[in-house]
């Protein structure tokens, strides 16, 4: 029988096979609430380079929010005590984050706006994307794991 990876280890592993970084975090935890991994790397490809190369919020903690999403999250308007537990959740995740890392934001925690031209080619000379990138993950799946051990 073979042995399931470890979440984290599987979310750096698929950043570092090409996925993005929201793909790699919500793509290992999917499984284990209902979300089949196709579907969820679907569901997160739009999410990276923060949101779609625009450099808003980092896809690896978009990511981390969509599983908490699926853990906890409400399927029925009346369900506002799953909402409200989602939502503390995901507050409590990007404080944590933040405390690493000083912001959630994908041009502030690379220093360049992906989205930016200009910008985009420091960001590939520099190879920041494979330095300051699969920090991120790892952090953001570490944190995820923690929050879903509660």
């Amino acid at each position: 029988m073979k042995k399931e990876q470890d979440p984290i280890e599987k979310a750096v592993s698929l950043f570092e096979k090409g996925f993005t970084c929201s793909q790699s975090v919500l793509a290992p935890f999917a499984s284990q609430f209902g979300l089949d991994e196709k579907t969820a790397l679907k569901l997160a490809c739009g999410l990276g380079g923060g949101m779609g190369r625009q450099g808003l919020t980092c896809g690896a903690v978009t990511g981390a929010y969509l599983v908490l999403g699926l853990k906890y999250g409400s399927v029925s308007p009346e369900q506002k005590d799953a909402k409200e537990k989602t939502y503390q959740l995901v507050r409590e995740f990007a404080d944590k984050f933040k405390a690493l890392h000083k912001s959630t934001e994908c041009q502030e925690l690379l220093g360049y706006n992906l989205g930016d031209p200009d910008d985009a080619k420091i960001i590939k000379e520099r190879n920041l994307t494979a330095t300051i990138c699969p920090v991120m993950v790892r952090d953001a799946a570490t944190i995820l794991q923690e929050l879903l051990n509660k």
